[in-house]
């Protein structure tokens, strides 16, 4: 049986790059939408591909987790994902992320649920209540890693942050550097669509194609095509390999 994945992004630009061929839309309650991409032989020895459902989320942690919810609640009905995936353009932390470079998550991180003290930053689990962390699970990391080196694809593995507030000072960029050690993207999205997943007991998996350097904003310096050319490429890797095989998908 085909595996079938769900990839949410923000916006429509990135849901153009996750998925090629032909679709169908799938209405969902909320006024959602699910591009419906059937699956295809991708690989010798399989029959088919996977079924890679694109949700559109719009921008945010919190629009993120609803359409999410809403898409893994529909499927309950229907036939269950095996996958989520969190996908889009991100911010690189240099040096480890540069421009076009794509991060495949080992951890997801809410970076700014918590409280901000004169003594500094403390996230929800050290307040006693909550979690501001999913971790991505290794086996998961280790195949999309892998498929992307097998493909040529300049990849890192680290930590993506997500926020509500986009970095656009120096400052800012070193104290979260700082305060997560192994981060190398910061987007919008990704924790939102991990405790959405959580809920339903499905695996998460995060994949960023960098556009810009984490830090004062310099919009002259932004690379958003190339990024979209570089989650692209990402994505048809994953499709030909890592999705293909439910089995070996980590749970």
């Amino acid at each position: 049986m085909s595996p079938r994945i769900l990839v949410v992004t923000a916006v429509a630009a990135e849901a153009d790059s996750v998925a090629d061929g032909p679709a169908v839309d799938v209405p969902l309650p909320g006024g959602f939408t699910l591009r419906r991409h059937a699956p295809a032989h991708t690989r010798p020895g399989t029959d088919t591909g996977p079924v890679v459902d694109v949700l559109v989320a719009g921008v945010g942690p919190a629009a993120a987790a609803v359409a999410t919810a809403t898409a893994l609640a529909h499927a309950t009905t229907h036939r269950p994902y095996d996958l989520v995936v969190s996908a889009g353009i991100a911010g690189g932390f240099r040096p480890g992320a540069p421009l076009g470079t794509v991060v495949v998550a080992d951890a997801v991180v809410a970076a700014d649920l918590g409280v901000r003290t004169d003594d500094g930053y403390l996230a929800v689990e050290e307040l006693g209540f909550g979690r501001s962390a999913h971790r991505v699970p290794e086996a998961l990391t280790k195949a999309a890693a892998g498929a992307l080196a097998h493909g040529g694809l300049p990849h890192v593995v680290g930590t993506v942050l997500t926020v509500s507030t986009v970095t656009g000072t120096a400052a800012r960029a070193a104290e979260l550097a700082e305060r997560h050690p192994g981060a190398a993207a910061e987007a919008m999205e990704g924790f939102g669509v991990a405790e959405a997943a959580a809920a339903y007991g499905l695996p998460v998996l995060e994949i960023r194609a960098v556009s810009n350097a984490v830090g004062p904003r310099d919009r002259a310096a932004w690379r958003i095509g190339e990024a979209l050319d570089a989650l692209r490429h990402a994505f048809r890797l994953l499709t030909h390999t890592v999705f293909t095989d439910p089995e070996g998908i980590p749970q």
